[in-house]
């Protein structure tokens, strides 16, 4: 699926819950393509993808996105408040559970500081929060959701020092206990997960933890 430039060869491997995966790579190498894979946006034109020895085909659409949370690059808000926009989709959240999402996202102190609190409006596409702030309430709405499956597609990417520090700060909690792959070209991030698995040109070049990586005098240790 995709580009041709994005096109997946065949690749096997696995994620474990509580074991953090970063998928790294270039523009182009096939790691947004692979995670589209995951809630079915697109599937497969060959091969198979299974959660718990479950193939993704055999489950209903709305079953597999229920068990999945996903953190985007680019975090679209709804014109409302803080609160609507954090309860969007989910049955009825009460208050303590929301402020201790914004606390878990860092982000429960300036919510605090707005004269509405929890009814601050966003604006148009949340306008009035910057991007590090629109950032960390999608990570409090995945706080909120509590899926099994986390994707972290670019979450600290273009943002200013500061909000990426307090977005990297919270991600080890949302990952906690969770089966989470970070998409990332930040090494910064890739060095949060326990594995990293190396993509060029759709294809997998390497596997293993940061670490090992780093000696192999590989892709990775390139693109650091």
């Amino acid at each position: 699926p995709g580009a041709s430039e994005d096109a997946l060869q065949d690749m096997t491997f696995e994620v474990r819950r509580g074991r953090p995966l970063a998928l790294v790579g270039l523009s182009g190498s096939g790691k947004s393509t692979l995670a589209s894979l995951l809630p079915r946006f697109w599937n497969p034109a060959s091969g198979r993808i299974l959660i718990d020895g479950t193939d993704l085909q055999d489950v209903t659409l709305s079953s597999l996105r229920r068990a999945i949370a996903v953190v985007p690059q680019d975090v679209r808000l709804f014109e409302g408040t803080i609160r609507s926009n954090l309860a969007y989709g989910l049955p009825p959240v009460p208050e303590e559970r929301l402020w201790k999402a914004l606390s878990e996202a860092s982000l429960d102190e300036f919510v605090r500081s707005l004269p509405e609190g929890l009814d601050a409006p966003v604006g148009e596409n949340g306008s009035r929060l910057s991007g590090g702030q629109r950032q960390r309430v999608a990570i409090a709405r995945a706080f909120l959701k509590d899926a099994p499956i986390l994707i972290l597609d670019e979450a600290t990417s273009a943002l200013d020092a500061e909000s990426e520090r307090r977005i990297r700060a919270a991600l080890p909690r949302l990952m906690q206990n969770r089966t989470a792959i970070i998409i990332t070209h930040r090494m910064a991030a890739a060095r949060q997960a326990a594995e990293a698995a190396v993509l060029e040109r759709g294809r997998l070049r390497e596997m293993g933890s940061p670490r090992e990586l780093l000696g192999r005098d590989g892709l990775f240790s390139r693109l650091c």
